[in-house]
């Protein structure tokens, strides 16, 4: 794979994980922080941008991209934790998040 190909795959995947992860926590402050409508309308929004963003990858296999992207929703997941909750992950958070990317640099840039 090209390393356009990649970088491009990579900012797809990082857009991808803010919008659905900032997505859900913004229908999780609207729903469960009782900050209102607003927030979850926008929450909404974002979630929807992501379904989008997905079909952007250059790959074309839809399982592909959607196992790959697993793995960066569970990394950016705790990384939103540590910025928008002051959440504190543990070595074995930290240890799992690795793993998980690992397995996206797998499934999607090794060579085939």
């Amino acid at each position: 794979m090209r390393r356009v190909t990649v970088v491009r795959s990579v900012v797809l995947f990082v857009l991808a994980a803010v919008l659905e992860i900032g997505g859900a926590w913004l229908v999780w402050q609207g729903v469960r922080e009782h900050r209102g409508w607003a927030w979850i309308g926008a929450g909404v929004l974002a979630l929807g941008v992501y379904g989008f963003v997905a079909t952007l990858q250059p790959d074309a296999h839809f399982g592909r991209i959607l196992a790959a992207y697993g793995g960066v929703f569970v990394a950016g997941s705790l990384a939103w934790g540590v910025v928008a909750d002051g959440y504190r992950p543990d070595r074995f958070d930290v240890l799992g998040a690795l793993l998980c990317l690992a397995g996206v640099a797998v499934i999607m840039y090794a060579p085939r």
